[in-house]
């Protein structure tokens, strides 16, 4: 299949194409670089730089696509801001490149692209679950803007698959760590400019690149104090991708929960670093952040049963190794 990558420049993104390209589909990346990186591109796949609020730009791909008689198949849509703590501090900005963004892109599908559309969501569409695990039928309430943005964008998936017919599915990630392990050893992982996610920061630390790991709140209703998450390795998460894109050949409408079904207290994965490190991480607390829910764990059984899904990286200490090895290469330790 020809295959649009909104954002897969990034991290997800990126690993996605590269495994759409090894199982010989046509990946072509479109990503603005605010995030992404180009280092992190596959090689030999197409890259187009651009923004998915740009209708125009979108809408001239797709028609130059068709006109060449080499039209898309489908879109994998990553291009995203992920960052759940900056949401509630600027949540005007989540909702015009999260929501606004996207409904640029499905108008430009509707105009002249695909009908086939993969969607990055978030656990966060959950906000604070009513039970652990959770599954797919589970009450959508999220509290913070960012999974705002993420559910509206699946509301307006519903509409245009019920009154334009699109095939959608969207995938609910939960925590995505680690780095893909391949033929050429590790070639990309995690990392953002600034860092803001969990187990880069915990591996600054053991590189002596940060002083202290800050962990916010201590004094959640869980078994450590600390909220409890669920890890996915990065690989695992694009498997299910590639599995989705090839079910939309038969169904129209798919939501997964992805997860590896485990969940690990930050404590936990402080604890499993020291191990795969061997280095020391000094840890300082600090208040709860506004937004964040105490316990997100995934029941995937529904993407397992469906997709034949199966996560290859079970353990924490799996998922760190990798990580691990990615920030020594891109750190040069």
């Amino acid at each position: 299949m020809k295959v649009i990558i909104t954002g897969g420049a990034g991290y997800i993104g990126g690993t996605v194409s590269g495994l759409l390209a090894e199982n010989g589909h046509n990946p072509v990346i479109f990503d603005n670089l605010s995030h992404g990186r180009r280092e992190l591109l596959p090689p030999g796949v197409e890259f187009i730089q651009g923004d998915v609020a740009d209708l125009e730009a979108l809408e001239g791909i797709f028609r130059t696509a068709v006109q060449n008689h080499q039209p898309f198949d489908a879109v994998l849509h990553f291009a995203a801001y992920i960052e759940a703590g900056e949401s509630m501090v600027h949540p005007e900005q989540f909702f015009r490149n999260n929501t606004a963004g996207t409904l640029s892109l499905l108008e430009a599908m509707l105009s002249c692209g695909p009908r086939r559309i993969v969607f990055s969501s978030t656990a966060a569409v959950y906000g604070e679950p009513e039970s652990v695990p959770i599954h797919e039928e589970a009450r959508l309430k999220p509290t913070n803007p960012y999974g705002e943005s993420k559910l509206i964008v699946e509301n307006m998936l519903a509409w245009f698959n019920r009154i334009h017919g699109f095939r959608y599915a969207s995938l609910r990630y939960f925590n995505v760590a680690g780095a893909p392990e391949g033929p050429g050893g590790i070639t990309r992982g995690e990392a953002h400019t600034p860092e803001t996610h969990l187990i880069p920061q915990i591996l600054d630390v053991a590189a002596g690149r940060r002083d202290v790991m800050r962990v916010f709140g201590n004094d959640y209703s869980t078994p450590d104090g600390t909220c409890v998450r669920d890890y996915i390795h990065v690989s695992d998460l694009a498997d299910a991708h590639l599995l989705a894109l090839n079910l939309l050949e038969t169904r129209d409408r798919l939501i997964y929960n992805l997860g590896n079904g485990k969940g690990f207290s930050v404590k936990e994965v402080i604890e499993s670093a020291r191990r795969v490190t061997g280095n020391p991480i000094p840890v300082e607390f600090s208040p709860r952040r506004p937004g964040d829910p105490a316990v997100l764990v995934a029941g995937s059984q529904k993407a397992i049963d469906e997709l034949g899904w199966r996560p290859r990286y079970s353990e924490l200490d799996d998922i760190l190794r990798t990580a691990w090895a990615w920030h020594r290469k891109l750190h040069s330790l």
